[in-house]
């Protein structure tokens, strides 16, 4: 008799673990690029991985960090990711115009406020008007932090050297061991320096008029990915979607998850919600300021000439409606 209870368990347990192991099989991975780790627009798909959004979605996401720029562009383009998250729109445009097999799938930020560009405390420089012959940093060749800097120098009518410096926490080294004049960041990077007094903001993407309603950034996705697994897609932007639901109304839970997550200060992440990002900002159906973008695009010679309408439907077939 005990060896018949025993020989049930057994096949009790072989159950339960085949049950388990379906349950795992049933997660569809999904590899992301994510770059610029820690900011509050990048940390969708590490938030609702944390907050198990994506599982109930059957998504398990994998993440490459990278420092943006043509290095998320190559990693989608070469198929080592299937979704890379908040790539420029310079990026975007000039990745359809050379045949690249992506497309857009919906809008990252629209009405950027959250990038600015600062000195250190005893720094002489004031504003980018007195900035001559000066260093001015930003991420990555494509990005939006290097369109809006080549657009903030043309606006200060300086002679100013923008230079790639990667992530935030890379061009906060170089600027206060002044092998850069002027760094850059997106909050909540640098809240606490400016705060302490050790840093001055002098820059911010908002300073751009026709930036401030429009869409800079954008998820793309390998068209292997959406064409082979279109229901993956959509349960992909789903989970994405309800997470950003679940970060603007979660009241102080997501910030306890983010500042676990990243190692901020809660108060910082409180602060950068409220002031730098709305959830309308990072609604990834709000797609703005498209003519704007793409006119920076051809003047700064990411692409010959705007696209036509045929194309930019093209483009934008995927998108999440």
């Amino acid at each position: 008799m005990r060896r018949s209870t025993h020989a049930i368990r057994a096949i009790g347990l072989a159950m339960l673990g085949g049950l388990l192991g379906t349950a795992a099989a049933a997660q569809d991975m999904v590899k992301v690029a994510v770059p610029q780790r820690g900011t509050w627009e990048t940390s969708v798909a590490d938030m609702g991985e944390q907050a198990k959004i994506f599982a109930k979605h059957g998504i398990k996401i994998e993440a490459l960090y990278t420092q943006g720029g043509g290095e998320t562009m190559q990693a989608l383009i070469s198929s080592s990711v299937d979704v890379a998250l908040a790539t420029g729109a310079a990026a975007m445009f000039a990745a359809y115009v050379k045949g690249a097999p992506t497309r857009p799938i919906g809008a990252s930020i629209t009405g950027a406020r959250e990038v600015y560009w600062y000195v250190k405390a005893d720094s002489p420089i004031k504003s980018l008007k007195d900035a001559g012959g000066k260093t001015m940093a930003f991420s990555a060749t494509g990005s939006s932090s290097h369109l809006a800097a080549l657009k903030l120098i043309k606006m200060a009518g300086t002679e100013i050297k923008p230079v790639p410096t990667g992530a935030p926490p890379a061009s906060f080294t170089q600027a206060m061991t002044g092998q850069i004049d002027i760094g850059w960041s997106a909050v909540p990077f640098g809240l606490t320096a400016m705060q302490e007094g050790r840093i001055r903001a002098i820059a911010n993407i908002y300073d751009i008029p026709e930036y401030r309603d429009m869409s800079v950034r954008f998820h793309l996705a390998n068209m292997n990915f959406i064409t082979s697994r279109p229901d993956v897609l959509k349960r992909f932007l789903a989970a994405y979607d309800e997470t950003l639901d679940w970060m603007y109304s979660g009241g102080d839970a997501p910030i306890e998850v983010f500042s676990k997550l990243y190692n901020i200060k809660a108060d910082e992440m409180r602060q950068a919600r409220s002031e730098y990002y709305t959830r309308q900002s990072m609604d990834i159906r709000r797609v703005s300021g498209l003519d704007q973008s793409m006119d920076d695009a051809v003047a700064y010679k990411f692409i010959p000439k705007p696209l036509t309408k045929e194309q930019l439907d093209d483009l934008f077939k995927h998108a999440a409606k």
